[in-house]
């Protein structure tokens, strides 16, 4: 069985919230030899905890210990922008965007993972923005079709649209959970299987491909929709999508990783000095550390720190190249005599997300320096939980702890891991 890996990065290498909205403060300044597992700040990242069916928040979880967070991104924010770019794209076309003239807009749609929050906001996005959802109890519902060449889905409605003055049909022909044959979600391997076989099934009826991710939306724009000028819209801007829009990649959503590492880590600090959390975020430290308000917010219940979206198109590409750029205002050296170094254990849920391993571990190493925190960092393998946990054989090795999990259900495993 593959258990993943495990990367230490040692110190040695080179708005919308006010202080009064988590105003809570960390207890005295921590370490790991004088304080139980179960006591040390954990930060939840990437993946929230809640029920991967209904969405709803593992308010257990997410109120571990009194320094406890999650760290994410909007996530409905977000997927409305995504929702508004696909359209906005489409309604700004001619009848040549029908390939094969039959009056209907057909999309495809690639879902990272059904059983994931994140991932059903932006197919619901998609869907609203395109008028093809369908609600249950009040709710779009973000279920994989399969095939609905003929409009006869249960699970989507077909919409309409207005291009040049022509109207059109707007129809959701395929979309399909993007899983490796082991399990892993949101891979991009699978889009490449998925293109290909719906290529061969109904190629010419694709218009737009639709993917709630970049890693699944380049494999086919490279595989088929580039070659065919096929419009596509990826999720994350990850540099090499955000290079090939200047070749016909439509567009994708940043979800600001430069912020959401910093606010990882910055976390974790701020509860192992003991000082109040929001310090370095919206209140400005003592190195001059503070995030601007317009690119965050805190919501209070939910114990989240949130980042919001950018939509990165033609117009503005230019300037998010490089994913890997630093919030510069964050960027300061804190004084390691009044913030003595630390040791974080980290994992990443699987090396094969594209955003994780490409975007913000390296932006979790940058911080890791400049806030005095010795970083470890451990790689699961993407569809078994025990690839990672079993890399946390000794918790009281650590100061604190920020945790991707695989299946955002599976919370309680690291809860127990570290009540032991």
């Amino acid at each position: 069985m593959n258990f993943g890996k495990k990367i230490i990065i040692p110190l040695l290498l080179a708005g919308m919230v006010t202080s009064s909205a988590c105003a809570e403060t960390a207890s005295n300044s921590m370490t790991g030899a004088n304080i139980s597992n179960k006591d040390k700040p954990v930060v939840w990242f990437n993946r929230q905890p809640s029920n991967s069916e209904t969405g709803e928040i593992d308010y257990d979880a997410i109120t571990f210990n009194n320094n406890t967070y999650y760290v994410g991104v909007d996530m409905e924010q977000g997927a409305t922008l995504q929702g508004e770019m696909i359209i906005k794209y489409i309604m700004g076309r001619d009848a040549s965007l029908d390939r094969n003239g039959d009056g209907i807009i057909g999309y495809v749609l690639a879902i990272g993972d059904t059983g994931h929050n994140i991932s059903a906001a932006r197919t619901r996005g998609a869907r609203k923005a395109c008028g093809t959802a369908v609600k249950k109890d009040d709710v779009i519902i973000p279920d994989a079709v399969g095939l609905n060449l003929d409009g006869s889905s249960k699970i989507v409605t077909d919409g309409s649209i207005t291009i040049a003055g022509k109207d059109y049909i707007i129809r959701e022909l395929a979309s399909k959970e993007m899983a490796s044959p082991d399990g892993a979600t949101w891979n991009a391997e699978a889009a490449g299987v998925a293109i290909d076989e719906w290529v061969s099934l109904f190629g010419d009826s694709i218009d737009v491909i639709i993917s709630n991710n970049d890693g699944m939306g380049l494999k086919m724009f490279d595989k088929w929709a580039h070659s065919n000028g096929v419009p596509v819209f990826g999720y994350d801007a990850n540099g090499d999508c955000v290079a090939a829009i200047k070749d016909g990649f439509c567009g994708s959503i940043s979800q600001r990783a430069e912020i959401q590492a910093y606010l990882t880590l910055r976390i974790l600090r701020n509860c192992l000095d003991g000082v109040d959390v929001n310090t370095g975020i919206g209140v400005i430290d003592d190195a001059g550390n503070v995030l601007r308000d317009a690119d965050y917010y805190y919501a209070d219940r939910e114990r989240a720190f949130l980042a919001l979206n950018l939509a990165v198109t033609s117009e503005n590409y230019i300037s998010h190249l490089d994913p890997r750029a630093p919030y510069e205002e964050v960027t300061h050296q804190l004084n390691e005599d009044e913030h003595p170094r630390k040791k974080v254990w980290l994992n990443i849920y699987s090396t094969e997300d594209d955003f994780l391993s490409q975007t913000y571990q390296p932006l979790l190493q940058l911080y890791a320096y400049s806030l005095n925190l010795d970083l470890t960092i451990v790689i699961g393998n993407g569809y078994d939980e025990s690839s990672i946990t079993s890399q946390l054989g000794n918790p009281s090795e650590y100061d604190a702890f920020a945790i991707n999990m695989i299946k955002t259900d599976n919370a309680h495993i690291y809860m127990d891991l570290l009540s032991k």
